[in-house]
């Protein structure tokens, strides 16, 4: 593999940008991502061993760039999405999951079975519900809303405010596909739902539909 492509030069070039004290800004991580799209998942490994967050956003996005290329082998994104959930425990964060779960995890599972969402959807680790919840967004997108429903069912009460975001968040893009849907989903759950949650869920609903979901988590 071309020196050039490898996790080392990754983070030279980052060190690079932040010379000087400057703080190296998201969009020239990704920019430095396209660069390198091209890295092995063994160096793409190595980069997520960095010590740097922008290092870890970097080899998230690297992920998500290769996931989506129509160029790229079915035998590469199943490499890359077992190197996903082999290294969770360095995907711990939100913006690193929502940079790349849905490409890497979601756009794999997309034909297939997804038990593992509902494996992760379990995790004691937030951070794995979170993925397992914003995966399904490559669904939604495809208009595909069943797991997403399914996995909010479980994840409805979950006291970590980073899982509550986003069970709210992908609950309301279901809602731009399938109103009814999550009115009856809303009306079944938002008595318990958390504040933070529902108030992501009803976003897009009317002043009226958002008075009456907030009145029922009010009135429990």
């Amino acid at each position: 593999m071309p020196s050039e492509l490898s996790a080392a030069a990754f983070v030279e070039r980052l060190t690079a940008l932040a010379s000087g004290g400057q703080r190296v800004r998201m969009r020239q991580v990704f920019d430095l991502a396209a660069e390198f799209v091209g890295m092995e998942p063994d160096e793409l490994e190595k980069l997520l061993d960095a010590q740097s967050h922008e290092a870890r956003v970097g080899a998230v996005s690297i992920m998500g760039k290769q996931a989506t290329r129509k160029r790229t082998p079915e035998t590469r994104r199943k490499e890359l999405f077992e190197l996903y959930l082999r290294r969770t425990d360095r995907i711990n964060t939100w913006d690193l999951v929502d940079v790349s779960a849905h490409h890497v995890i979601g756009g794999y599972l997309f034909d297939k079975p997804r038990d593992v969402l509902y494996e992760l959807a379990r995790s004691e680790d937030w951070w794995e519900r979170r993925i397992a919840m914003f995966s399904t967004l490559h669904f939604i997108r495809k208009g595909e809303l069943d797991d997403t429903f399914a996995l909010a069912e479980i994840l409805v009460e979950d006291e970590h405010e980073m899982v509550q975001t986003v069970t709210g968040g992908m609950l309301r893009e279901a809602g731009k596909h399938d109103r009814p849907r999550l009115l009856a989903f809303l009306d079944r759950h938002a008595a318990r739902m958390p504040r933070r949650g529902l108030r992501d869920a009803i976003e897009h609903l009317d002043h009226d539909q958002r008075a009456h979901y907030r009145s029922l988590r009010q009135a429990e």
